[in-house]
């Protein structure tokens, strides 16, 4: 049993299988913190805010597919482990392409019944990655957070600036009206 507390964003539509993934971690992981998404707008939000040690995604979704949540995931942070946990990828192509692209292995939902013994050595994998580097991680965890929240400041100022802009731009086109207006 892994007692060290990993936080897992788990990339699953149908909540089935999210609960059985959740029970399967429960077997391995002594107190696992784990996010459920379906979507990258949320997915986004949460490695922002809740910085992940680990994800685990399915391949097919919605809105989009378990590449785009790899790549979306490396475009914030690298250095976070990725597995695909799906009934997707079935072909040793598409497999490989999923390595390829950065992630650090897959499970088939096949497997789901025995999913804590395919999962538990890519924990383990993860928890000794994290082990050598224990004391900075709740401090780059807590930098990260504090870092995404100024970005999402800074948006939603720049965001807010130029709906003031707009509204100026506004009020001067109806003033230069009235004044038009008042002259003839």
């Amino acid at each position: 049993m892994i007692t060290i507390p990993l936080r897992i964003l788990l990339v699953e539509d149908f909540k089935v299988d999210a609960d059985l993934t959740k029970r399967q971690i429960a077997k391995i992981v002594e107190k696992p913190e784990i996010e459920v998404v379906d979507n990258l707008e949320d997915c986004k939000q949460k490695l922002q805010n809740f910085v992940p040690d680990v994800i685990i995604s399915d391949y097919n979704l919605p809105t989009c597919n378990g590449l785009d949540v790899l790549q979306l995931s490396k475009k914030i942070d690298e250095s976070i482990p990725f597995i695909f946990l799906t009934g997707t990828i079935d072909d040793d192509e598409l497999a490989a392409n999923t390595i390829l692209a950065g992630a650090s292995g897959f499970i088939l939902k096949k497997h789901m019944k025995h999913l804590d013994e395919k999962l538990r050595p890519l924990l383990k994998k993860v928890v000794f990655n994290m082990i050598e580097k224990e004391e900075l991680r709740e401090k780059i965890r807590k930098n990260k957070i504090a870092v995404n929240q100024i970005y999402q400041y800074l948006d939603n100022m720049n965001a807010d600036n130029e709906e003031q802009r707009t509204n100026i731009d506004k009020i001067r086109k109806n003033i230069e009206q009235i004044e038009y207006k008042q002259e003839d």
